[in-house]
């Protein structure tokens, strides 16, 4: 049982983290919507922090999953980016808690993101490694390798990941409007990549 509970907290707290911030969540607030006690969550996690912690390193395991669930390694230009593309929208529309949770951590600075950072960094060397290689090619248009992938997550995690900003431009942020904005983020990393 106590391992089950400590799972609950933890897709309870990737949840509100994700979704509703991490400063605007408290062990309180999380203890109320699980039905069980703050002293509870301190038992599987020593405070708000270690928690945190534990829900980055989740995040960044499902998000592993995804991707390299989706990456045929045998599968070279665009087509790989499609794919990744492709499993990161599908994740989002899944679990949007998880590239939630990227988002909120990256941009709230400090010791949570560097932590990311650090889960994220094999992930990020291995696209670093991919992208100049397709440099090389002739495949992809030169750019500065890591500037581009910056772009490319901010792309794709923006529009995944934003809804509000979707209702002010007029689009309503649902399954539809999600599908739609991944063949349109596609076309766009189309045409900034593939090289003439």
């Amino acid at each position: 049982m106590p391992a089950r509970t400590r799972e609950r907290i933890l897709d309870s707290a990737l949840a509100a983290f994700g979704l509703r911030g991490y400063d605007s969540t408290s062990l309180d607030d999380l203890a109320s919507d699980l039905g069980i006690t703050k002293q509870a969550i301190l038992y599987h996690f020593s405070s708000k922090e270690h928690l945190l912690t534990s829900t980055i390193e989740l995040a960044v395991h499902e998000l592993g999953l995804a991707l390299s669930g989706a990456a045929n390694p045998q599968a070279v230009g665009f087509q790989r980016i499609e794919d990744l593309v492709r499993a990161t929208f599908s994740l989002a529309a899944r679990r949007p808690e998880v590239l939630g949770l990227v988002r909120v951590v990256s941009r709230q600075g400090g010791d949570a993101s560097g932590e990311l950072a650090s889960a994220m960094s094999v992930m990020l060397s291995e696209a670093v490694r991919f992208v100049e290689t397709e440099m090389v090619a002739g495949r992809f248009r030169r750019h500065e390798p890591r500037m581009l992938l910056l772009a490319v997550y901010s792309a794709v995690v923006g529009v995944a990941t934003e809804p509000e900003v979707m209702r002010a431009l007029g689009l309503e942020p649902d399954l539809r409007s999600l599908v739609r904005a991944r063949r349109e983020t596609i076309e766009f990393l189309r045409a900034a990549l593939i090289a003439d």
